[in-house]
Parts: C-alpha cells; structure tokens; sequence
C-alpha cells in the first residue's frame, strides 16, 4: 500500500515527520510510506534538510497522497508547470491535507465545494476563494480529508490507519506515541475526532 508524503521545500517538519512516524509504527502492516518530492533534497522551515524518497509521480500512482504544510505553499501553488504534474484521482485514493497543503487541495480542484479544516494562516486565502472553513482540527468526506494546526497529523495519520486497516490498527498505533501514563485518555480522544469520518 503506497503512501506519498508530498513535501516541499519550506515544510513543516512537524507534519510530515509525525505522520511519517505514526504510519510506520505498523510495521506489517504493508504501508509503504514515503517523502515525496519534485526535487532530491529539501529544506524545512527551520533549516532541516532531508533528501527525497520519492519522485512526485510516486504520487499519482500511490493508494494515499498526504499534503504537508511550508512556509513556500503560496508560491508553489502558483506554478501550473508543476501542478500539472499531479494527477490525482479522489475515487480511487485517499487524499488530505493540512493546514497549507489543504490550498494545494484548492487549486487541484479536489474539494469540490466541500467544507475544510485548516490553519489560522490558510484560513482567510480558502475563504477569500469561496472554500467554507470549520473550526474544528479534523474533517473529511468520503476519500477527502483535512486537518488543521501541526499536531492535528495524528487524526490524519489515524485516519488512513482506519481507514486502510480498520479501528484496532489505529487504536494500536496512536498507543504506542502517546505520553506515557496518557495512553487510553489520548487514544480515545483521537479516534473520538476521526470516528465520524471513517469510510465503512
């Protein structure tokens, strides 16, 4: 099961390393996650360069295609070029975003008139293009999910989890990053927030 983490330069390493971390957790599970990105090597927001696993084709074809936030999304989202590259299909794979990378969303068409989570920076851009923004950390319909503010990439990690291996996959995974002595309180919290959204 392929899983592309769209990065950019500029990312924000909270929201791709901490999703990254989550989803290996299964480790027989037959994710196959990766970075995935237009160049070899990135940098995030506070100067970590990391080099790319993945190509963006690697995305078009993958079961999941997750989009991180960066401080350059504006820019990129600008570059038709580029985006046309992307050919992703909503019917066939799972596809979120967050905060900023719920504008890559935007721009490839893929919400559809649908209501988004999103950070407080990205807020005023969606509404100012007619895109309904909730105040809550976590929506999604049918294969469409976005979250918002860094440490919401647990639902969207969680999500894919239960979506992809069922409830006990999840619940398994988000135990073994919670806080220790904090474990059941923060698993039942997480999938409180994505249980409305999982596709049976």
């Amino acid at each position: 099961m392929d899983v592309a983490i769209l990065t950019f330069d500029g990312f924000n390493e909270i929201d791709t390393f901490l999703t990254f971390n989550i989803l290996n957790r299964i480790k027989d599970s037959k994710f196959n996650v990766k970075i995935t990105s237009p160049s070899k090597m990135i940098t995030s927001m506070n100067g970590v360069s990391i080099e790319g696993q993945r190509d963006i084709d690697f995305a078009n074809n993958a079961d999941v295609v997750l989009f991180g936030s960066g401080v350059h999304t504006r820019e990129i989202i600008k570059d038709k070029t580029f985006l046309s590259q992307l050919s992703l299909n909503a019917d066939k794979q799972l596809i979120a975003g967050q905060c900023s990378g719920v504008l890559f969303m935007a721009e490839l068409g893929l919400l559809n008139g649908l209501a988004v989570s999103t950070d407080l920076s990205s807020k005023q851009r969606l509404e100012e293009i007619g895109v309904e923004v909730l105040n809550q950390p976590f929506t999604a319909t049918g294969n469409i999910a976005t979250a918002g503010g860094c440490l919401s990439s647990q639902y969207m990690a969680a999500w894919v989890i239960a979506n992809k291996l069922g409830n006990a996959a999840a619940e398994y995974a988000m135990g073994r990053v919670a806080p220790t002595g904090e474990q059941e309180k923060t698993v039942a919290h997480c999938l409180s927030v994505i249980e409305a959204f999982i596709n049976t």
